[in-house]
C-alpha cells in the first residue's frame, strides 16, 4: 500500500510540472530545461533584432525619402535673376553640340540670337563635341551651314582631343583608326602615320579553315571613334594590335552610350564600339572626350582661362556636366537633348547641375 502511496505521490508531481509548464526554471542538472531557457532567450533577441531590423529598414527609407527630396531640391530651374547672376560672373562658356546647338542637321530654336548675345557681352564661346567623325575644319564647315559665325579655333572635337593627346605625349609611331574621316584628318595635320578608317569600310571576314589574319606590326596606337561602317575586320585588327603589339596604347574618343545622328530619335553611339575592343582585349581604354578632363585642361591652359569664370552648358548628365562639375565649373542642364526632367529629378540621379533649363535660348530672358 506504501508503495500505491508513493507512485501516487510521483505520478501527481509529474502531471503538476507539465501542467504548469516549468521549462523557465534553470537548472545547470536539468539540461532539458536549460536548453528551453535558452531557446526562449533565443526567439527573443531574434525578435527584438527584427523589430529593429524594421525599425532601422524604416529610418532608412525614411533618410532615403530626406535624401530623395534633399536631391530633388538642389535641382535648381534657373529663374531670370539667376541667368543674370550667371551671366555676370561668366567669362566663357563652353557648349556641348549635340542637344544643346543642334539636333542631327536641324538648329535648336533660339541659338543663333542666344550666341550673338553672348558675344556681345564679350563673352569667349568654345564648342566640344564628343562626336569624332568629323575634324574641326568639317565642323567649322556645320556650324557655317547652319547659320552660325563660329571660327575653327573655337571649335573642340574629340577627333582632334584624340590627335591632341598623341601630340602631348610625343607620340612617334603609326595609328590604327576605328573611325569616320575626322579622326584622319587631324592625324595628317600632325604628321601622325595612320591606316584603317575609310580604307577598312566594307571589308569582310570569310571565316574557313586555319584562317588567319595579319595586322600591322608597325601599330602602337589604336583609336576607336564613332564609326557606322564598324565591322568585325576592325574589331578583329583592333584587337590584334592592342594584345599583340608591345606597350600599343587603347585611345577612345568616348564612352558615349547613345548619339544625336537624327533629330527623330536616339542612335548607338561609341560607346558600343569601344565595348567591343574592349570585351576582346580586356583593357580600358585612355578616353580623352567628355567626361575626361583632357580637352577642358588643354583650353584652360592655352588661353589662360581660370576654370571658375567657366560655365559647361550641356545635355547629358554624366558626359557634360560629370566633365563641368569635376573640372571645377559652373553647370547648366539644358532639356533639349538626351537628360529629360525625370530623369534629372529621379531619385538615382546623383549628378546635380548647379541650375537646368529647358534650352540654351532662356539665358536671352536674362539680357
Amino acid at each position: 500500500f506504501s508503495r500505491v502511496i508513493v507512485y501516487t505521490y510521483i505520478y501527481i508531481i509529474y502531471i503538476y510540472i507539465h501542467t504548469h509548464e516549468l521549462t523557465h526554471i534553470y537548472d545547470p542538472h536539468m539540461s532539458s530545461f536549460a536548453s528551453s531557457s535558452v531557446a526562449a532567450r533565443s526567439v527573443l533577441v531574434q525578435n527584438k533584432v527584427a523589430s529593429s531590423g524594421k525599425r532601422n529598414q524604416s529610418k532608412r527609407v525614411s533618410a532615403t525619402t530626406q535624401i530623395s527630396a534633399s536631391m530633388a531640391h538642389k535641382q535648381r530651374k534657373m529663374d531670370i535673376a539667376e541667368a543674370k547672376k550667371l551671366l555676370d560672373k561668366t567669362k566663357t562658356f563652353i557648349f556641348d553640340c549635340d542637344g544643346v546647338i543642334w539636333k542631327g542637321d536641324s538648329l535648336i530654336d533660339g541659338v543663333p540670337e542666344t550666341i550673338d548675345m553672348l558675344k556681345s557681352m564679350g563673352k569667349q564661346l568654345f564648342f566640344i563635341t564628343n562626336n569624332s567623325t568629323k575634324s574641326r575644319a568639317g565642323y567649322l564647315k556645320k556650324f557655317t551651314s547652319l547659320g552660325l559665325n563660329i571660327t575653327a579655333e573655337n571649335i573642340f572635337s574629340s577627333s582632334f582631343a584624340a590627335a591632341a593627346y598623341l601630340e602631348s605625349i610625343k607620340f612617334d609611331g603609326k595609328v590604327y583608326v576605328v573611325g569616320e574621316t575626322g579622326i584622319g584628318e587631324e592625324l595628317d595635320l600632325l604628321g601622325i602615320k595612320w591606316s584603317g578608317c575609310e580604307a577598312d569600310k566594307g571589308k569582310e571576314v570569310t571565316l574557313s579553315e586555319g584562317l588567319y589574319m595579319d595586322h600591322d606590326k608597325d601599330v602602337s596606337a589604336v583609336i576607336v571613334g564613332f564609326d557606322r561602317h564598324f565591322n568585325y575586320h576592325k574589331i578583329q585588327q583592333a584587337t590584334l594590335c592592342i594584345r599583340e603589339n608591345p606597350g600599343c596604347l587603347f585611345i577612345a574618343t568616348n564612352t558615349d552610350a547613345v548619339t544625336h545622328l537624327t533629330s527623330a530619335q536616339e542612335w548607338a553611339g561609341n560607346g558600343s564600339m569601344v565595348g567591343c575592343i574592349k570585351g576582346s582585349t580586356q583593357q580600358e581604354p585612355i578616353v580623352v572626350g567628355k567626361p575626361s578632363s583632357f580637352m577642358l585642361d588643354y583650353i584652360a591652359e592655352k588661353y589662360s582661362i581660370p576654370k571658375d569664370e567657366i560655365c559647361m552648358v550641356g545635355d547629358r548628365l554624366d558626359t557634360d556636366i560629370l566633365f563641368g562639375k569635376d573640372g571645377g565649373l559652373s553647370t547648366l542642364l539644358v532639356l533639349s537633348g538626351v537628360t529629360t526632367e525625370d530623369r534629372l529629378l529621379s531619385p538615382k540621379n546623383d549628378i546635380v547641375p548647379d541650375f537646368y533649363t529647358n534650352q540654351l535660348s532662356d539665358l536671352l530672358e536674362a539680357k
